[in-house]
C-alpha cells in the first residue's frame, strides 16, 4: 500500500491535484472540483491539527465498526456518508483550495506519523500516524478518481 510519507508518493498524489481543472466534472457526487478540493483540505488539516471536528457520541460508541472498512485496502465506495462539518456546499474558490490542498499534503508529510498521532478522527477516535496515513491516501485517492484525476 502507498504511503503519504513516501516522498514519491506524496509526489504522485501531488500531480494528481494539479491535473483537477475547475471544470473538471464528477462521475458521481454533487460537489464540483473546488467543493472536493476543500473537503479533502479540511480532512486532513484534522489531522495537522489545523481543523477540529466534532465526534459526537454515536461516532463514540459505533465508530469502531467501521475502523476496518476505512482503513483497509479497499477504495471507497460511490455517495458514502460524511462528517457534516466536512460537506461542502457554498462555492469556492478553485485555485485558493487547490493551493490550500496541495501545502497541507506537503505539511502532512513534513511532519510524518508521529505528527498525525496527535489528533483525532472525528468518527475512528485515535489513531496512529501512519492509520491517519492510509485513511488520508484513501480519501484523497477516492475524490481524484471521483474527477477522473
Amino acid at each position: 500500500m502507498e504511503s503519504l510519507f513516501d516522498p514519491a508518493c506524496r509526489d504522485r498524489v501531488l500531480a494528481r491535484i494539479q491535473r483537477l481543472r475547475p471544470d473538471s466534472q464528477p462521475e458521481w457526487g454533487k460537489m464540483d472540483a473546488a467543493q472536493a478540493l476543500s473537503h479533502c483540505a479540511l480532512a486532513m488539516e484534522t489531522a495537522t491539527g489545523d481543523a477540529t471536528l466534532s465526534r459526537p457520541l454515536v461516532a463514540r460508541l459505533v465508530g469502531w465498526m467501521f475502523r476496518k472498512s476505512m482503513l483497509g485496502p479497499k477504495p471507497y465506495g460511490k455517495d458514502g456518508p460524511t462528517h457534516p462539518q466536512l460537506v461542502v456546499k457554498e462555492p469556492k474558490d478553485f485555485a485558493r483550495e487547490q493551493a490550500r490542498l496541495l501545502a497541507v499534503v506537503r505539511k502532512f508529510h513534513q511532519a510524518g506519523p508521529a505528527g498525525a498521532a496527535h489528533h483525532e478522527h472525528a468518527l475512528l477516535g485515535k489513531l496512529s500516524g501512519e492509520e491517519w496515513e492510509r485513511f488520508l491516501h484513501k480519501h484523497l485517492d477516492h475524490h481524484l478518481r471521483q474527477f477522473g484525476v
